[in-house]
């Protein structure tokens, strides 16, 4: 079955959505530029991603993967990477189904919202491999930051974003933000 990706054009889209959500998630967490740099991390759509990368469902997932230089040999040389998978066949479908989404203010909530997840994993606010319950925590908590980063921003579209997500901005009980 094929896949639905994002055009060139709509590729530059989410270019310019990355540029500003790594920027707001860098302010929002006041990380210096060596903090940032040490999150290694990296973006891909669709037409970049393994075949055991790819979900139906979410619009986007976080994979861990470890690295290690090339020269290393030793095992404490190791070091967590992190992959967003961008399913755009799931973000086009949305849209489709929700014409008032647009494309960047779209891009903009699901990108800051997985580098605010790679942020908290980084500074062990969250543990990656975490029970199913916390995980559903942990994505109400994410929702909530996304939204608090977002919302001072003057950006056409992204109140339908906010109605999109409306239910996972609802306040837990006894859970914070962090």
């Amino acid at each position: 079955m094929q896949l639905k990706t994002f055009s060139i054009e709509e590729i530059q889209i989410v270019n310019n959505a990355v540029v500003m959500a790594e920027e707001l998630v860098n302010n929002a967490y006041k990380m210096t530029t060596s903090q940032w740099v040490r999150l290694r991390y990296d973006i891909k759509t669709l037409c970049d991603l393994a075949p055991e990368e790819i979900v139906q469902g979410p619009f986007a997932q976080v994979i861990r993967y470890e690295g290690q230089r090339p020269d290393a040999s030793l095992g404490s040389s190791a070091y967590d990477f992190y992959k967003i998978c961008l399913q755009d066949h799931a973000i086009l479908a949305a849209m489709q189904q929700a014409p008032n989404l647009a494309l960047f203010p779209f891009m903009l909530y699901i990108i800051t919202h997985e580098l605010i997840h790679l942020v908290r994993f980084n500074r062990f606010l969250q543990n990656f491999n975490a029970s199913s319950e916390e995980k559903m925590a942990e994505e109400a908590r994410v929702h909530r930051k996304t939204y608090e980063i977002l919302r001072d921003i003057r950006l056409e579209g992204l109140f339908e974003v906010f109605g999109f997500y409306r239910h996972w901005h609802q306040p837990l009980d006894g859970m914070t933000s962090s």
